[in-house]
């Protein structure tokens, strides 16, 4: 269904990828003469990151009564196809939270050793996402889908002579998609594996848009982008 625009996407997210991995991420900046009422944690205000040459400030929405509007406030979806996700994607993948994500972003993604992946479909993704995701549609991540093996290249890994792949060098992935009722990012955490990605370089944020909505930390709009 979007094999037609697997060229872009796959130079996007070279672009991305390689944009971040130049120009890194900002520390956690903590100023304790800052008074705010909503940290993100313990001596944590906010985290600065910078992405393609852009600081972008992850921060929580400040208004404590503040209340979310959009279709993340739904309780029911039908299931199938919208069904709770398990805890775990697949046998030895992480499952994280938020400050591990941020974390990740901190130590992989600013080195260059991790990739932040929104894995919806690039209509939500237009629509907002976590500061310093690449948008990589689970479909892309299909075996049958023939951009599949150029986003491994992307992402690090080498394939050998007799077809086989070496994750050796391959980045960790964080993968996300839009709440524990969402079935993408699993998906694509899956079709990765059965590709010989190694589960221990795969995390599983569960709580993906919804929750980090919830906890109102900032998201941002892709150039192009609409609401």
């Amino acid at each position: 269904m979007f094999v037609s625009g697997g060229v872009r996407i796959f130079k996007s997210v070279w672009r991305i990828i390689a944009l971040s991995a130049l120009f890194g991420l900002a520390a956690v900046q903590v100023q304790a003469a800052e008074t705010r009422k909503v940290n993100i944690a313990p001596g944590m205000p906010y985290v600065d990151v910078k992405v393609g040459g852009k600081t972008i400030r992850i921060e929580r929405i400040q208004d404590t009564k503040h209340r979310l509007t959009n279709s993340y406030t739904k309780t029911s979806r039908p299931c199938p196809p919208f069904c709770i996700q398990p805890m775990t994607a697949a046998p030895g993948v992480n499952t994280v939270g938020e400050l591990e994500l941020i974390d990740f972003l901190k130590k992989k993604v600013e080195k260059g050793k991790g990739v932040l992946v929104d894995a919806r479909i690039p209509a939500w993704y237009r629509k907002g996402t976590i500061p310093g995701a690449v948008n990589i549609p689970f479909t892309l991540l299909a075996p049958d889908n023939p951009y599949r093996d150029k986003i491994l290249l992307v992402l690090g890994a080498k394939k050998l002579e007799d077809g086989t792949w070496d994750f050796g060098g391959a980045r960790e992935l964080l993968l996300f998609c839009n709440g524990p009722w969402c079935g993408q990012s699993p998906r694509a955490i899956r079709n990765l594996i059965a590709a010989g990605y190694p589960p221990e370089k795969l995390h599983y944020y569960r709580g993906g848009m919804q929750s980090w909505q919830l906890l109102g930390l900032t998201t941002v709009k892709p150039q192009g982008g609409r609401k």
